[in-house]
């Protein structure tokens, strides 16, 4: 419990924006959050050609905001006044009355099929705006990103850290009966919109990881029969087999902070070991040599050191060693067993699965073991991808029974805010891409 209000309380305090606006702040009783209120009019239209679209974005900017569990939005039927201009004057005594902590207002301007967006966030109680005003430009195609952009924006100027809003995940897009499950990579909005599908349903394909840039996937594919590691550009498609070390099987992959290498599992002659490949230069390294099983390998944001699983122990355990290999040291000491280990983008935290007493789960604990916190239970739960801030953790859950589907889910790492991602049909392997450019 006091880790968890200390990560909460950085997490509110530690902002340029919350510094100067006093009365705006999360409440946190014994762990739990209370939201922060906002109020959100409708972006304004300011010419015919913009009414659809900025409705659209200001539902948008709600969804995202209201979606994380950190703010709870106003209903316009509480409105005592509106904003009508971009340009108005705030009468900021009628925000305070229906306790509004927030106001985001914002306009949007539609020329052929260019469009601009700008946008200010105000601390109602104190009557300042938060930071200035900013201003998007795009496509009215691309209406979704300019919302997200602008939910991004506004959760930074309150939160003091970046948001999470304008990315993407990869993942295994499922369909078909149990016994003939077709899988495919497809890709996605962070919330599940604009999905689009990057390889065929010819053979199966598993644990895709993007590139540190976005611009490219690994994954793993039996087309060959044995599973082979594949390197898949996301902008035409274009795939080729990633040539590794000499084994019988490479799976398991992962690229280098500086998306130069590929860290990854090989097995050969009933050992399975980790190690890495220089994409420019085709070097292959060996990073362990225990007569047990390593793989899951994951690299920390410096690049320095590899959290990865092995079974050394004699049971399934989580290890950490130098980046260049060596002595590991054990990190996990709970009952059960541990795997899909993966760092957070803000290195503070390794997220991971655990299985213990017929159930799985989600967690997280600190570089050395301590403070483990489980944050999920269900009959099957696995394959933790961090979001690009290290707020929210999305996950593969699978329901029991005949079926068997699988869907993706997210949790804050406070363990609050358990939301399914509405992807249609089922969906397995997430991984989470940085912030878009």
């Amino acid at each position: 419990m006091k880790h968890l209000l200390t990560l909460l309380l950085a997490l509110v305090l530690s902002g340029p924006a919350l510094a100067q606006s006093g009365p705006l702040r999360l409440t946190i009783t014994d762990g739990v959050i209370e939201p922060i209120t906002f109020a959100s009019p409708g972006f304004e239209a300011e010419n015919p050609a913009a009414a659809q679209v900025a409705a659209e974005i200001s539902r948008l900017v709600v969804q995202d905001l209201a979606g994380t569990g950190l703010f709870r939005e106003i209903p316009a039927s509480a409105f005592i006044s509106q904003i009508r201009s971009f340009a108005q004057p705030v009468s900021f005594a009628d925000w305070r009355a229906i306790n509004a902590q927030a106001l985001v207002v914002g306009a949007v301007n539609v020329q052929g099929a260019q469009m601009t967006v700008k946008f200010r966030v105000y601390d109602v109680f104190s009557g300042q705006e938060l930071g200035s005003g900013l201003q998007f430009a795009g496509t009215t195609q691309g209406w979704r990103r300019m919302g997200h952009k602008v939910a991004d924006a506004v959760y930074g100027r309150i939160t003091g850290e970046s948001g999470y809003f304008d990315s993407r995940v990869v993942y295994v897009a499922e369909s078909g009966p149990k016994d003939n499950r077709q899988k495919r990579l497809a890709i996605m909005d962070y919330d599940g919109a604009n999905v689009q599908f990057l390889t065929d349903s010819s053979s199966i394909v598993l644990a895709p990881r993007f590139s540190p840039d976005g611009d490219r996937v690994l994954y793993t594919s039996f087309e060959s029969g044995f599973p082979r590691i594949n390197l898949l550009n996301v902008a035409d498609v274009g795939r080729q087999q990633l040539q590794t070390a000499t084994g019988e099987m490479t799976f398991s992959p992962r690229f280098s902070r500086d998306g130069r290498q590929v860290i990854y599992s090989l097995s050969n002659g009933g050992n399975t070991d980790i190690f890495r490949t220089d994409l420019t230069t085709g070097r292959h390294i060996q990073l362990t040599t225990a007569p047990s099983i390593e793989t899951a390998p994951s690299l920390s944001p410096d690049g320095n050191q590899i959290v990865f699983e092995s079974d050394r122990s004699g049971s399934q355990q989580l290890y950490i060693m130098s980046a260049n290999g060596g002595e590991a040291r054990r990190i996990s000491f709970g009952q059960g067993r541990y795997g899909s280990p993966v760092w957070s983008p803000r290195g503070d935290l390794i997220a991971f699965t655990k299985q213990n007493a017929g159930r799985f789960h989600i967690g997280v604990m600190r570089l050395d073991g301590s403070e483990e916190r489980l944050l999920t239970s269900s009959f099957l739960d696995d394959g933790p991808t961090w979001s690009p801030n290290g707020r929210v953790i999305m996950f593969t859950r699978e329901t029991q029974g005949a079926s068997g589907i699988s869907a993706l889910y997210s949790v804050d790492i406070s363990g609050r805010n358990l939301r399914r991602v509405p992807v249609q049909g089922g969906g397995s392997d997430p991984s989470w891409g940085p912030l878009q450019p």
